[in-house]
């Protein structure tokens, strides 16, 4: 089954076309960074916008990579949620559109199992059961992996995720949009043990997450510093290495609650070297597998999409043309195929 995938959750185009049985066919992908750099974060009527005049070259040009018409695709899978409203709907619209002139059908795929599943893109797939660690811009949990479908939430975060975490510090740093890659960058040229932030929620039982806290401790810490190159590159460093050891304190304990000996991390965060290199040092000292998506695949795509729609068409599953849009969704709700 051939599958056109369409992801227009936030401020990145994706498109993407997925075979079960040879693999991902062709994907192309549209960011708006630039764009919204100007503001300093995401403008979602910019966004939606800027979805609508992009979405039909990027359809185009990805047929076109893959060598394919119209009658090769099986299926059409899109984004219907979590995100901008605005966004989404611009996504909905071009899959309807497509589902009703091309006679097939299509999925709304649950933006976050897109990411979750995202490794199963790579050659090192992981095997279920598993606990993933999902760490975007607007998400930060935990959650076991029985199967596709079958999944129960056992941590998330109550207010800022470890990504808008990043951003806004970096954004207190001086830095431009989108701050996080940044503020890593920055960090590599710091000096450990200039500083010690908290490690939040991390002294109580819980696999919850809190970043609003560790921002503010931030800001403050930044207001009573000389404002010196090296001094904010101190503080970047102690930043990012407070939000790694939170994340892999809390996915300790979530292996051990669960049982499980695979863990999965994905999202825009997952691309972190320092949050890489420290998860992969703890998996060899205590016996567990990490599995990451490759680099192109942490942030927002169109490939994501296409895999997990593959996956629940094969099920036979299918979204009525009239579905709504769903800006918010909890993930358990999604049935198990």
């Amino acid at each position: 089954m051939k599958v056109l995938g369409i992801e227009t959750s936030c401020d990145e185009t994706g498109i993407a076309i997925y075979d079960d049985k040879n693999g991902l066919l062709a994907h192309e992908l549209y960011s708006q960074v630039k764009m919204h750099a100007d503001y300093g974060g995401v403008v979602p009527e910019l966004a939606s916008r800027d979805h609508v005049r992009k979405i039909v070259p990027l359809v185009e040009r990805t047929l076109k990579s893959a060598g394919l018409g119209k009658d090769d695709i099986d299926g059409i899978a899109y984004t219907r949620g979590p995100g901008l409203i605005g966004a989404l709907l611009v996504g909905s619209s071009m899959a309807r559109g497509l589902a009703y002139a091309w006679q097939k059908p299509m999925v709304g795929v649950h933006h976050m199992e897109g990411h979750l599943l995202a490794p199963m893109l790579d050659e090192n797939a992981p095997a279920f059961p598993f606990v993933a660690l999902l760490v975007s811009g607007g998400h930060s949990m935990l959650v076991d992996v029985k199967g596709i479908g079958n999944y129960v939430v056992l941590g998330e975060s109550v207010d800022d995720a470890a990504g808008e975490a990043f951003d806004k510090t970096a954004k207190l740093l001086g830095l431009d949009y989108p701050g996080g890659p940044l503020l890593s960058k920055l960090a590599e040229q710091g000096h450990a043990g200039h500083y010690k932030f908290p490690r939040p929620m991390t002294d109580r039982p819980g696999l919850d997450f809190s970043f609003s806290g560790l921002k503010t401790f931030a800001a403050n810490t930044i207001r009573a510093s000389d404002g010196a190159l090296q001094t904010h590159a101190n503080i970047a460093l102690a930043f990012e290495e407070a939000i790694v050891d939170t994340l892999l304190i809390k996915c300790r304990r979530a292996l051990k609650q669960t049982g499980r000996k695979r863990l999965v991390m994905a999202g825009g965060v997952a691309a972190n070297k320092r949050l890489r290199a420290s998860f992969d040092l703890a998996s060899k000292k205590e016996k567990y597998t990490v599995f990451y998506p490759s680099f192109e695949y942490c942030t927002d795509n169109g490939a994501m999409i296409a895999y997990a729609g593959c996956k629940r068409l094969l099920a036979g599953e299918r979204t009525d043309i009239s579905a709504r849009s769903m800006p918010r969704w909890p993930l358990e709700s999604l049935s198990a195929i």
